[in-house]
């Protein structure tokens, strides 16, 4: 079975691009534009990874990812926060902090870097 990544952002041309980069390495995905269901969507997806966006349509993922860090069931959920304009990389390793940081435009190869590294951790 393979791993399932849960990916949230606001673009669906980003979904798509990251949909299919993943798919390709055989991950399961599966995709949301709007994070005011992002706990319902871990609960009924049980994803090994969230690649979630900083900037998202009235939401901040910065807070979703403090909350999803702060709330017991999903403490260990690995998140890696994308931003075109955002660089929390400052702040990794802090509570409520994301685990890691890609920047927009991203590079293939480190977009499976960073995935490959989350999900063997």
């Amino acid at each position: 079975m393979s791993e399932k990544i849960l990916i949230l952002d606001d673009d669906n041309d980003i979904l798509e691009v990251l949909s299919l980069l993943l798919m390709e390495r055989g991950y399961e995905i599966r995709t949301s534009n709007h994070g005011e269901t992002i706990f319902e969507d871990i609960q009924d997806f049980q994803p090994a990874l969230l690649i979630m966006d900083v900037m998202l349509a009235g939401l901040d993922g910065r807070e979703i990812c403090r909350n999803i860090k702060n709330t017991p069931l999903t403490h260990s959920l690995p998140v890696i926060l994308i931003s075109g304009t955002h660089d929390p990389v400052g702040s990794l390793g802090f509570p409520g902090a994301p685990d890691d940081f890609l920047a927009k435009p991203f590079d293939m190869d480190q977009l499976h870097e960073k995935v490959a590294k989350q999900l063997a951790a």
